[in-house]
């Protein structure tokens, strides 16, 4: 049997409420329990309807979802949170805060359907004893009008672009609104090295490393090709060569 999800919506815009509480209802297996225009009474509604799911919105005055999201995180048993909103800009932000899903306004129902069927997935998984990591496990990235969530472990390049990083899997690429020095400092280092002052590197996607006549150094990354070590990160990289 399916599990119903006890669902709390959060918006401060009640037509979006009405359109979400409409595509909630189509859904089976969700029995809506209440909704809060703002964060405040959706933290008070929380405590008091123990819901198993809050989908929730971010850009909101006062309290906003990402802070809404933090306060929930804190509970012994905290409801699944999935963020429905107009921007993609908050992505970041919702991987510090566990996010299982992120849907962009408007949503689609199969796209609900799918946070719906990750909601159940992750609330049956055995989350007991688990402790949060302090680095980034996970990206959601906007792709065809939808978010979607890459795990770190699969990127096997991030590259500066102005104000953006574009993480590179395979043969595909997404940006994220991202620093590299903010993001450097949030990824696992022994996973993620940086090579340059615009790139950092999944270490196991290292192949090898090239010497050039001129004394510079490269980072095959097979078929991700071969990028330039900076000088200030080379005797970092060559310790990777280290029994």
């Amino acid at each position: 049997m399916q599990q119903t999800l006890r669902t709390l919506i959060v918006d401060d815009e009640p037509l979006a409420i009405e359109r979400l509480q409409m595509l909630a209802e189509q859904q089976d297996g969700v029995l809506l329990v209440g909704t809060a225009g703002d964060g405040a009474t959706a933290l008070r509604m929380v405590d008091a309807l123990a819901p198993d799911l809050v989908l929730c919105d971010i850009a909101m005055p006062d309290l906003n979802g990402i802070d809404v999201a933090a306060a929930i995180e804190k509970l012994d048993n905290p409801p699944a949170v999935v963020f429905v909103t107009a921007f993609d800009r908050y992505a970041v932000a919702a991987f510090d805060v566990a996010a299982v899903d992120y849907l962009l306004k408007p949503v689609a129902p199969d796209r609900l359907t799918r946070a719906l069927a990750r909601v159940r997935e992750w609330r049956m998984a055995d989350r007991s004893g688990q402790q949060k990591s302090r680095w980034i496990g996970e990206f959601w990235v906007q792709n065809r009008g939808e978010m979607l969530r890459i795990d770190a472990d699969q990127v096997d390049l991030i590259e500066a672009e102005r104000d953006y990083m574009r993480l590179h899997v395979g043969s595909r690429s997404w940006l994220i609104h991202q620093t590299i020095k903010s993001l450097e400092a949030r990824m696992d280092p022994d996973q993620f090295m940086r090579i340059h002052r615009s790139k950092m590197v999944r270490r196991g996607g290292i192949a090898g490393l090239r010497h050039h006549g001129d004394g510079a150094w490269s980072v095959d990354l097979g078929e991700g090709g071969v990028h330039r070590i900076g000088r200030t990160y080379l005797h970092d990289v060559k310790a990777i060569m280290q029994p």
